[in-house]
């Protein structure tokens, strides 16, 4: 871990991509996601959810780091997009990423695909 970086804003540590299409979404989120950087994600998803996607789809395989603040946005999107009659599903989970959720039991709430494209086709 790079010291030099904790304590420092985010806009250099999460990068999010959004692409809508029609009544869905995909969220790229790239780099670290955490207690400094998880409005730069949180924003994006709820501006999606406010937009009437149904199915928001996180492409995780870019993200390096999720700790809970992370995991919070992320079962936050849930809650809000269910609200909503929406879904948000989570695609392409790097190890280090996908262990966040194994701990905590949170990949049990979320609809979880290997890669990108099944979770497009699902």
């Amino acid at each position: 871990m790079d010291r030099g970086m904790v304590g420092t804003a985010g806009r250099d540590r999460l990068h999010v991509d959004v692409r809508q299409h029609g009544t869905y979404a995909v969220v790229t989120p790239a780099g670290e996601l955490d207690h400094h950087t998880a409005e730069l994600l949180s924003e994006p998803l709820e501006a999606c959810v406010a937009a009437g996607c149904t199915k928001l789809v996180v492409d995780c395989s870019q993200l390096d780091f999720c700790d809970s603040t992370g995991l919070n946005v992320l079962l936050g999107a849930r809650l809000k997009a269910e609200a909503a009659g929406g879904k948000v599903h989570l695609a392409g989970m790097l190890p280090v990423v996908a262990r966040v959720f194994e701990i905590t039991g949170a990949e049990a709430v979320f609809t979880v695909h290997a890669t990108l494209d099944e979770a497009l086709q699902e």
